[in-house]
């Protein structure tokens, strides 16, 4: 184990990252954007290690810390890091170090930290949909939890997504769509089923609604790029005193038409086939409004990512923001990602190149 006076001597600044560990005890979480950062920090001088709450201490944490020249792992002791980087990928393992005392004693040391926590699908349509900005990109949504109100709602728009309201990468999506036999079309990622009537969906479905708290949003015909729908994938990362743009991908369905995401058969595409003046002032604006409406309501956002589109008629909507970016496909905006964080740890800790 190295040794804390040897192990952080010279080195500013130092970043913890927070993740979490699998079940079978393992530290889980995004270990290639670890070793990257790692990579980053040393050039600039700086160095990070990663840990899980069981780790922290009164005055010290034990962690991991990479050895790029030696290619592997190793355990450490370490004074409390100059910055946390809160990259837990479970939710559940979040709601449990949240209610430790952790976060409030990096506050009472003065210790800088993002993100504050996943996002509620629900709970950020009540926050942009009275945003003076923002609420006109964000399709009309709903709780699904109540029989009358979901019926009510499928009624009225004839097409609409169901979504867990604490999932991500189309998990769990489908959709419903009523036809003019009153009949209810269930369509799935792999699957699709008719109800005689939405008191069968609901009879069969209500249970799960509740117990995942779905909630209900209107489809939105989606503009068209070789026949098929896309969606603009946006990472972003605060900078100074504003939010930027870090990079901009296309994913378009190819298989299914219920979500564009990779892992269900998303395809990737450039964004310059899409690139238009308007596209690009959409991006911008929301990227800078997303990122303070976000920090001034949920806590300080150093990095989002954004799910949005634009209509068949030209209507621009957003999707969905994720606080813990997964890795984009796109190797330049993962460079960029890179030194956009490091830059960010030093604005953050005082730090200069």
């Amino acid at each position: 184990m190295v040794g804390i006076v040897q192990w952080c001597k010279g080195m500013a600044p130092v970043i913890g990252i927070l993740t979490a560990r699998k079940k079978d005890g393992s530290i889980a979480g995004n270990v290639p954007l670890f070793i990257e950062l790692q990579k980053k920090l040393i050039s600039l001088n700086g160095i990070s290690f990663i840990f899980t709450i069981d780790g922290v201490h009164d005055h010290t944490i034990e962690g991991f810390t990479y050895i790029p020249d030696k290619d592997l792992w190793e355990r450490i002791t370490a004074p409390y890091p100059d910055l946390v980087y809160n990259r837990i990928p479970f939710r559940k393992a979040e709601e449990e170090i949240k209610s430790t005392a952790f976060f409030s004693c990096l506050r009472d040391k003065n210790i800088p930290f993002f993100n504050p926590g996943f996002i509620d699908k629900y709970e950020l349509y009540q926050l942009f949909k009275n945003h003076p900005i923002l609420h006109s990109y964000m399709p009309v949504t709903i709780t699904a939890i109540d029989k009358q109100k979901l019926s009510s709602f499928l009624t009225k728009f004839q097409s609409i997504y169901l979504k867990p309201a604490q999932s991500a990468r189309g998990n769990g999506i489908f959709k419903l769509v009523l036809d003019t036999h009153k009949k209810v079309h269930f369509k799935g990622l792999t699957t699709s089923e008719e109800f005689l009537t939405f008191n069968h969906f609901w009879f069969e479905w209500e249970n799960k609604l509740r117990q995942k708290n779905y909630i209900a949003q209107e489809e939105i015909k989606s503009s068209l790029y070789d026949g098929k729908r896309f969606d603009f994938r946006i990472l972003a990362h605060a900078e100074n005193d504003h939010f930027i743009v870090t990079g901009v991908g296309i994913r378009q369905s190819q298989i299914q038409q219920i979500t564009t995401h990779i892992p269900t058969g998303g395809r990737l595409l450039p964004y310059d086939l899409v690139q238009t003046v308007d596209h690009d002032l959409f991006i911008h604006t929301i990227v800078e409004q997303i990122g303070e409406a976000l920090s001034e309501k949920l806590g300080f956002f150093g990095e989002f990512s954004i799910d949005a589109g634009v209509s068949q008629s030209g209507q621009y909507y957003i999707y969905e923001v994720n606080s813990k970016p997964m890795s984009f496909d796109e190797s330049e905006i993962e460079e960029r990602k890179i030194d956009h964080l490091c830059q960010l740890f030093q604005q953050l800790t005082g730090n200069k190149t």
